[in-house]
């Protein structure tokens, strides 16, 4: 059977993930986001603020040449292979790569967040230009 990933915007993204437990099926597993760009990304640009969301925040870089590592460590983050995940990197290209990876691992709930999170598609595109609570990562040692 074939994998479909969707592809939603940063504000579809954002609905999703900022949805009430109690509002939820039971049953229904609670989506992660996971923000695959670079630290230095996520200390100087920002990142999606977990505070703000009842859904978690994995922070999990992906490269081109480290493909096998990356798939290794979403695995180990993330066992369960039916928890919906939701891809976010600057533009949509990154996640997508990395939405691609957790399909053929065998995740079955994969989403690419198309527009990232900067404004890389015009106005209002993106987590940071939608207004989406976001923040920036603490140095170490501060």
């Amino acid at each position: 059977m074939r994998k479909s990933m969707k592809v939603l915007t940063a504000r579809q993204a954002w609905d999703m993930l900022e949805k009430e437990p109690e509002n939820q099926a039971p049953e229904a597993p609670v989506p992660i986001l996971v923000d695959v760009r670079t630290r230095p990304e996520w200390v100087h640009v920002g990142l999606p603020d977990a505070s703000a969301m009842t859904a978690p925040l994995l922070c999990l870089t992906w490269q081109p040449d480290r493909q096998r590592e990356f798939v290794e460590a979403l695995v180990e983050a993330v066992p369960d292979q039916q928890t919906p995940l939701l891809f976010l990197c600057r533009s949509g290209m990154r996640s997508h790569h990395a939405a691609v990876l957790a399909e053929n691992a065998g995740y079955a709930d994969v989403s690419n967040i198309v527009d990232g999170f900067e404004d890389q598609h015009g106005p209002d595109k993106g987590w940071r230009a939608s207004g989406l609570p976001s923040t920036h990562m603490p140095l170490s040692g501060s």
